[in-house]
Formats: C-alpha cells, sequence, structure tokens
C-alpha cells in the first residue's frame, strides 16, 4: 500500500510539473529586451507603490524579478514565468519560476513576484547552486501587509524578501514556497 501511494505521490507531481511546463509557453517572454523591459518597470512599480520594498531595495545585493508569472489548476496545477537578476539595476542572468502542485484546486492566474537577495551568502547560493528550492537553502521571508506593519531595515537579519504582486484571476491563495528557480539562456 505504501509503494503504491508513493507512486501516485510522484505521479502526481510528475503531472503537474508538465502542467506547469505546458504554462512556459502562456508566459514566456518573446525576447531578453522584452524580458529586461518588462522586469526593470515591475521593480519600478513595485518600489514606487511600496515604502518597504523601496528601502529593501537600497540595500539588496541583488534582485530577482519575476513580472509575470502564470499559475493555472484543476486538481493537478502548477506555475511558469521567466525573470531576471538584476545587479547594481542591470540584468546580469535569466531564471524561470516553476512549481507544481496537486490537491483541492481550481481557476487560473497570474501575479508577479520580486525576491531581494540581501546577502553574498543568498546570491552565491543561487548562482552556484543548479536550482533554487524556495524554502530551501536561503531564508526568503514573504512581505506581506502584516510583516510591513512591523519591518524595520535596522532590523533586517534575513537572507532573502519578496514580494507579490498584481495578482489577477480566480485561484485561491498564492505562494512561492517549494517554487524552483533555475537559470536560463536568453
Amino acid at each position: 500500500m505504501r509503494n503504491l501511494k508513493q507512486s501516485f505521490t510522484a505521479a502526481a507531481f510528475a503531472l503537474a510539473a508538465v502542467f506547469a511546463l505546458t504554462l512556459a509557453g502562456v508566459a514566456q517572454a518573446a525576447t531578453a529586451e522584452d524580458l529586461d523591459k518588462d522586469s526593470a518597470q515591475a521593480l519600478r512599480n513595485l518600489t514606487q507603490t511600496n515604502r518597504v520594498a523601496a528601502d529593501i531595495s537600497r540595500k539588496a545585493r541583488a534582485v530577482l524579478v519575476f513580472p509575470n508569472i502564470v499559475k493555472a489548476g484543476l486538481v493537478f496545477g502548477g506555475s511558469y514565468g521567466e525573470g531576471t537578476l538584476m545587479k547594481g539595476g542591470r540584468v546580469v542572468e535569466y531564471y524561470n519560476s516553476v512549481s507544481g502542485s496537486w490537491g483541492l484546486q481550481a481557476g487560473a492566474q497570474s501575479y508577479g513576484y520580486v525576491v531581494f537577495l540581501m546577502n553574498n551568502k543568498a546570491v552565491d547560493y543561487l548562482e552556484k547552486s543548479s536550482g533554487w528550492e524556495i524554502g530551501v537553502g536561503p531564508t526568503v521571508v514573504v512581505v506581506d501587509e502584516g510583516v510591513a506593519k512591523n519591518f524595520s531595515t535596522s532590523t533586517m537579519k534575513d537572507d532573502a524578501y519578496a514580494f507579490i504582486f498584481n495578482q489577477q484571476g480566480l485561484m485561491a491563495g498564492i505562494s512561492i514556497e517549494g517554487t524552483k528557480i533555475s537559470k536560463i539562456k536568453r
């Protein structure tokens, strides 16, 4: 019975990953130039409308920007999007963001997210790993309204801070936990 459950779980995650990769065509930027422009605009909009993000951005060593993630699911789900790694305001690398899931879910939505990498440990981990799974490796704090109320740049101690923005569509809940970020060629 246990092997059957493990096989089902593995098959479910594989199907969810295939579903996420199918979304790749929907969320993929046309060119590197388009992705550069979309990432810069998304970061600019976030920092202009969110004081905490603006404060953090000034102290970050690097910034991962995913301007458009597409998420969809009907029992099996997934998300996909492409983004940039920026240092000193310049794009230095390209990454994708992929997640798969299964469970009680139905709907589709799009959103963007930015991860501010605050120290060399986080930047080195991203650049040297074959893929960074959020929740494994450097500590990432998702900054929502509750965290932002008590946030001060003088008390920052975590490796990375993530902001989710521009949520559109009909699907309950957004989480970047379990998302795998991998370097791509553009």
